[in-house]
């Protein structure tokens, strides 16, 4: 059944999930710790991690609850970081259409499970890369939190150690065969120069949506 479910990828592709799904699991050892040590009991970003599943959204919602913000607040900032997943849904919908999971599909539905998914050729290819990183990254993720909750400031800041580059090298990675087309890298420059602009203005998370306007600025075919 296995087999049939995943059938057989790129060993790049594999290697790549998995240096994904530890590095995820490192970022919620830090998200554990830094949530219980403001103050929360481990079981709120346990349950975060396990309900929510995004990144994101839940570093907000601690960071502004622990400021002294409502956590009805937190929870709506938190919603509008998530609005990303509106685009991510059209782009996977043939991935996850078809499965008895829908629900569990659309619930791994992440950044990096969404690039693994588009990035291969092949339909059934697509579906076992999309669920291979999702249903890891829902392993590794809220095992972390409960690592960095259970041991404390374990690892006190990510960015000491470079993990913050982790992700958007990969994911570049995975993407950088494609900007080989000329409308392609017009597209994916524009939308970084707008992500970018818009890094001081708008909460963590949401330059990824404004990216999603480079689409509109694209050579026109002849």
């Amino acid at each position: 059944m296995a087999k049939n479910f995943f059938p057989s990828l790129d060993k790049g592709v594999i290697k790549g999930t998995a240096l994904v799904c530890l590095a995820d699991g490192i970022v919620g050892i830090s998200y554990g710790s830094l949530a219980t040590g403001l103050g929360f009991e481990l079981w709120v970003p346990l349950m975060l991690s396990l309900l929510v599943l995004a990144g994101a959204s839940e570093f907000l919602f601690i960071g502004i609850v622990a400021s002294g913000g409502s956590p009805f607040a937190a929870a709506a900032a938190g919603l509008l970081v998530n609005a990303r997943h509106l685009p991510f849904g059209m782009a996977v919908k043939e991935v996850i259409e078809r499965s008895r999971f829908k629900l569990l599909g659309c619930h791994i539905m992440n950044d990096e499970s969404v690039v693994f998914g588009i990035s291969q050729p092949t339909l059934a290819k697509k579906r076992a890369a999309y669920w291979l990183c999702g249903l890891g990254i829902a392993a590794c993720w809220p095992l972390g939190v409960l690592i960095g909750g259970t041991i404390g400031s374990f690892i006190p800041d990510i960015n000491a150690i470079g993990l913050d580059a982790v992700f958007p090298t990969i994911l570049l990675a995975l993407i950088v065969g494609s900007l080989k087309k000329l409308r392609t890298s017009i597209s994916a420059c524009s939308g970084t120069l707008i992500a970018l602009a818009s890094v001081p203005l708008v909460p963590i998370g949401m330059p990824v949506l404004f990216s999603l306007l480079g689409l509109l600025i694209r050579k026109r075919e002849k």
